[in-house]
């Protein structure tokens, strides 16, 4: 296992990273918006998830895959536009007002919401090539299992991440209850979430590999 120095150093580029605002935060923050703490924090934990499955993946060299084959990253890429798109469509078509109480955004289940911000991590390859970038900075093969030391590195990551992102959840949540009372707007939050989904489509779409 990384020695401690290691590990500490990696928790400070950790904590850097996860406090930059980046398409996981405003997805968070988006999702509290629209559907509440419980959405928001079901959304992190997802990408959580996507982080251990890059991470293991990153592990077992699989992901040397888009470097070796360009055309791997790109229809990768692809779907993850397309799915995001998909995403902004079923939102805006959701009925009603994202605080009422028949609104179709209140009841999408945990388990979709979930799963959601899981296909958003998986389907962004740039989140593929960041750990192949980041994390074999910080392992060393003779000292255990490479697949243990990236998944240890992950839950740092995900620990780090979960501390800053509970913060804007919350903050989301206070900025959800003051939308609630703003009657003249009650599609407001279900816009918001879907032009999050658009918005992420096109920089997935636009952006370059590096």
């Amino acid at each position: 296992m990384p020695d401690f120095s290691t590990l500490m150093l990696f928790a400070a580029a950790a904590l850097v990273l996860t406090a930059t605002p980046g398409p996981d935060m405003l997805l968070i923050a988006s999702r509290s918006v629209s559907q509440g703490r419980a959405a928001g924090f079901l959304t992190y934990a997802g990408i959580a998830l996507g982080t251990y499955c890059h991470s293991i993946v990153a592990a077992l060299g699989l992901l040397r895959l888009f470097l070796t084959v360009p055309i791997a990253y790109e229809v990768v890429r692809l779907a993850g536009c397309f799915y995001l798109l998909y995403l902004a469509y079923k939102t805006i078509r959701a009925q009603s007002s994202a605080f009422a109480p028949s609104s179709g955004l209140k009841h999408l289940s945990g388990r979709r919401i979930l799963l959601e911000g899981l296909a958003t991590n998986l389907l962004n390859p740039k989140m593929a090539l960041f750990v192949l970038a980041l994390f074999p900075q910080f392992v060393n093969p003779n000292e255990g299992s490479m697949v243990l030391q990236m998944v240890l590195l992950a839950s740092i990551l995900n620990g780090i991440g979960f501390v800053v992102n509970a913060l804007v959840i919350l903050l989301a949540s206070h900025v959800r209850h003051r939308l609630s009372t703003l009657r003249r707007f009650p599609n407001l939050p279900k816009y918001l979430l879907a032009s999050v989904f658009a918005g992420l489509a096109c920089r997935l779409a636009i952006g370059a590999r590096n």
